[in-house]
C-alpha cells in the first residue's frame, strides 16, 4: 500500500515506542512544520511516541486563485461557513486512517493512537478521528474548524474520545467563533471536549505548547 510521505521522530529514541501521534498540518504547510516542537512538549520518556508528521498532497487551491500548494481539501470560499471539498477531506481523512492502520500492524494498539491536527489539518482530524473503527487515544484540534460536521458519520467506538481543542482569541484566519463552535457541536452529539484559548493569532505559542504536552501525557496514561 501506498502511505503518505511524512517526517517520522521517535521521542525520546532508542525506546520501544508504545504510543503514536498522527499529526497533521495546515495549508500550504508541510510535515516539517510542526516536528520541531516535539522536544518542546517535554513528554515523560517512558511514553516513547512516535511521532508522525504527514505531507498533503499538493493541489489547486480556489481561494489562492488556484496556485498548486500543499493542501488536504480545496477551499472554495473562505466565508464563515467555509465552503471546502468534502470529496477532498474525507479522502484526506482515509489517508489518515491507513497511517493509523499502519502503526497498528507495527505494534501500537488504537487506543495509544492520537490523532492532531492544525487549521485544515484540524478539520481532517475531526473527520478522522471521530469515523475510524477501533477506539482511539484522543484527538487534538488547533485553530481550525468541524467542516464534515453535517456529513460526518461517528464511529460508536469513539463516544467517550478525549478531545482537546485549542484556538487563538486573534486569529484572523479561522475566526475564534469557529474553534467555539466545533465545541458547541461536540457537546450536542455527546463529547465532552476540552477548550482552551490563547491570546494569540494564527499560530503556536509557548503557553500551549506546554498545555498540549500536558494533555498528550494525562491521555496517554490514563
Amino acid at each position: 500500500m501506498d502511505y503518505l510521505p511524512a517526517v517520522e521522530i521517535e521521542y525520546p529514541q532508542g525506546r520501544d515506542i508504545n504510543a503514536s501521534i498522527i499529526w497533521l498540518h495546515g495549508l500550504g504547510a508541510d510535515g516539517n512544520d510542526f516536528a520541531p516542537i516535539v522536544p518542546q512538549l517535554r513528554l515523560p520518556d517512558e511514553l516513547a511516541v512516535r511521532f508522525i508528521f504527514p505531507h498533503a498532497p499538493s493541489i489547486p487551491v480556489t481561494i489562492n486563485n488556484g496556485f498548486v500548494m500543499p493542501a488536504w481539501y480545496d477551499i472554495k470560499e473562505l466565508d464563515i461557513d467555509r465552503h471546502v471539498d468534502e470529496e477532498q477531506l474525507k479522502q484526506s481523512a482515509a489517508w489518515v486512517h491507513d497511517l493509523v492502520d499502519r502503526e497498528i500492524e507495527r505494534g501500537v494498539p488504537a487506543s495509544r493512537i492520537i490523532i492532531a491536527g492544525f487549521s485544515q489539518g484540524g478539520a481532517v482530524t475531526f473527520e478522522a478521528g471521530l469515523s475510524y473503527g477501533s477506539t482511539l487515544a484522543g484527538i487534538m484540534a488547533l485553530s481550525t474548524y468541524f467542516a464534515t460536521a453535517d456529513s460526518i458519520e461517528i464511529n460508536p467506538v469513539q463516544n467517550t474520545l478525549p478531545i482537546l481543542i485549542c484556538h487563538g482569541t486573534y486569529d484572523p484566519v479561522v475566526p475564534e467563533v469557529l474553534g467555539r463552535k466545533s465545541v458547541a457541536t461536540l457537546q450536542n452529539l455527546g463529547f465532552n471536549p476540552e477548550y482552551i484559548s490563547y491570546p494569540m493569532e494564527h499560530a503556536v505559542c509557548p503557553e500551549q505548547i506546554r498545555d498540549i504536552g500536558d494533555w498528550i501525557g494525562r491521555t496517554l496514561t490514563a
